[in-house]
């Protein structure tokens, strides 16, 4: 009977829809805009003039091509792949820990990334290729530190200890982070431009390294869609239900964990895109995690490729650190979800 009345309602088919033609109208937004102007026509002529056997030219010049393909396309992939997994990862964090207010950096993971690559821009003279790897790094050794000392007070109230755990962690991270910047202050422009986020950087590469990763904790989040919603029930509902708690946690954690730390060491700290969008997918299409986790990742691509377009136009030719975007809006609809969550 309780299993009955928390059977969700998958994506309804007009909002997936929706959010798939947002997410391709976002990426031929991301393509086109620029210092050098190109319609979505030239573009999809273009991209299709790459399809083997279809024998479709492209209308734009080499130079043009070159602009869309190598400069923007990188950019613009690896926006959207770090905004879906932020914003799934932020979307299952919420259901898993039954709080509305939390993002994919509950555990630690922005504390342990910082630190990891302030560690590696202090003493490792900012070594680009350095400096995802060791953000990863950081931010996997936070969160299993997290996770280890949660579990050492016990299984009661598990949820509540954990979080407090990652807050124990975070603070500590951040402490350690503050006293490198300190001691070598010379470097303190480069931490602080990694700190707040962007694209500016990407390449291919970046996007073959991060996809294997975001891919498989992506599809292991919507595979629990239906056991976040029997979670939302409270443990020991879910666990009369026959869920098995503690593993269903602990596979949705690591697996939220893993794709928000890929995602945070190619594109810096990225605030509030967790937020944001599965309660604006709440408030809009439906509360059940069914509906809201993989729209998540869609709408969460299309809003931070979207982001990057203001970020590296509006103040054109200088170029904003996407972090700041993202704060701009998160700021106020955090403490509008804070005030509708009273």
């Amino acid at each position: 009977m309780i299993y009955a009345e928390v059977q969700p309602r998958g994506v309804p088919r007009p909002w997936g829809l929706c959010a798939v033609a947002l997410l391709l109208l976002a990426l031929l937004v991301g393509l086109g805009v620029g210092s050098i102007g190109i319609g979505p026509g030239g573009i999809v002529e273009s991209a299709l003039s790459h399809v083997p056997f279809l024998h479709v030219r492209s209308p734009l010049s080499s130079v043009e091509e070159a602009i869309v393909w190598q400069l923007r396309a990188p950019r613009v992939v690896l926006s959207a792949l770090v905004g879906g997994m932020l914003a799934v990862a932020g979307a299952s964090y919420q259901g898993v820990f039954r709080n509305p207010l939390v993002d994919p950096y509950l555990l630690g993971v922005a504390a342990g990334a910082g630190l990891g690559a302030t560690l590696v821009i202090a003493y490792g003279g900012a070594s680009g290729q350095l400096v995802p790897p060791a953000a990863f790094g950081g931010a996997a050794i936070s969160v299993a530190l997290a996770y280890a000392l949660g579990r050492s007070a016990g299984r009661a109230r598990a949820t509540t200890t954990l979080v407090l755990a990652g807050v124990t962690v975070a603070t500590f991270m951040a402490a350690a982070q503050t006293f490198v910047q300190q001691q070598h202050s010379n470097q303190l422009q480069n931490v602080y431009a990694w700190l707040l986020g962007g694209f500016s950087t990407a390449t291919w590469h970046d996007v073959g390294v991060v996809t294997p990763y975001i891919a498989v904790s992506s599809a292991v989040l919507v595979m629990h869609r239906r056991v976040l919603d029997v979670l939302s029930v409270g443990d020991e509902e879910a666990a009369s239900l026959g869920v098995d708690v503690g593993r269903v946690r602990l596979a949705i954690v690591a697996a939220a964990t893993i794709g928000t730390a890929a995602a945070v060491a190619v594109s810096g700290l990225i605030a509030f895109v967790g937020i944001i969008v599965p309660h604006a997918i709440r408030m809009l299409v439906s509360t059940s995690y069914r509906a809201v986790v993989p729209l998540s990742f869609v709408v969460g691509g299309a809003f931070l490729a979207l982001t990057d377009v203001l970020a590296r136009t509006i103040l054109s030719p200088q170029e904003l650190p996407i972090g700041v975007i993202t704060a701009f809006f998160g700021a106020p609809f955090f403490a509008f979800v804070l005030r509708s969550t009273r």
